[in-house]
Formats: C-alpha cells, structure tokens, sequence
C-alpha cells in the first residue's frame, strides 16, 4: 500500500466518521409531525422545510466527498490488483530462497524421510501382520 492510497484512506474513514455525528446532531423532520396536529405551530406537514442549515450543507459536502474517496479507493484496489496478506508474503520469501540455495555435493541433499505408513512397514512376526480373509 502505498503513501497515497493510505492517506485516501485515513481521509475515507475520518469522513465516514464526520458523516455520522453530523446526521446525529441534526434535527428530523420527524420530530416536527406532531406539532403539525395542533400541539405547535408548524409551517407544513409535508412541505419543504425552508433553506437548508449549516448542518445539512456540510453534511452533503462531506458525502459528495465520500463518494470521491470511494472511488479514489476503487481505483487504487483495481489498478494494484488482489493484495497479499503478511503471511503469504513471508512464505513466498521463504520460497524462493529454498529455491535459490543449490546444494554443491550430493551429500548435501536431505534424507528422504521414513515412512509411516503401517502397510508399507515390514511385516511383523507372527500372525499380528497377516490380513484377515
């Protein structure tokens, strides 16, 4: 990741954030029904709720930015193709230098490794090795 699409991030997150105490702290239109009934007085049901307020101009400011780091962050993702977690990064290390080390004298090569199998073991003595017909 880089410098860039990490900053697009952090930028990403601290709008997110922003977005949601904005919507939090503004007053619903919902709250004014009541009054609209005859316990206030109210201008409209239904109607427009005249100019929007600070509150409601910043938060479509912040959203019209949300979108933009969206797509930033869409666009970074496309163009860098499918990220590789730590771990598979370590192993790919790994790998290639496994791949790298030739050894220099046959004695070098590992030992192949015991089998484990049970039926490829050698036979026991006795009748605990024969199979059951």
């Amino acid at each position: 990741m880089n410098m860039l699409e990490s900053l697009v991030l952090v930028v990403h997150v601290m709008i997110a954030l922003a977005i949601c105490g904005l919507v939090l702290l503004q007053h619903g239109k919902g709250a004014d029904m009541g009054a609209a009934f005859g316990s206030g007085s109210s201008g409209s049901l239904f109607g427009a709720s005249g100019s929007a307020n600070f509150l409601s101009r910043s938060t479509g400011a912040l959203v019209a930015l949300f979108f933009l780091t969206s797509l930033g962050l869409t666009w970074f993702a496309t163009t860098h193709g499918p990220a590789k977690s730590l771990m598979q990064q370590q192993i790919e290390q790994k790998d290639a230098s496994k791949s790298s080390e030739v050894p220099t004298s046959p004695g070098a090569l590992p030992a192949a490794p015991a089998s484990t199998d049970p039926a490829k073991a050698a036979p026991a003595s006795g009748k605990a090795g024969e199979v059951p017909k």
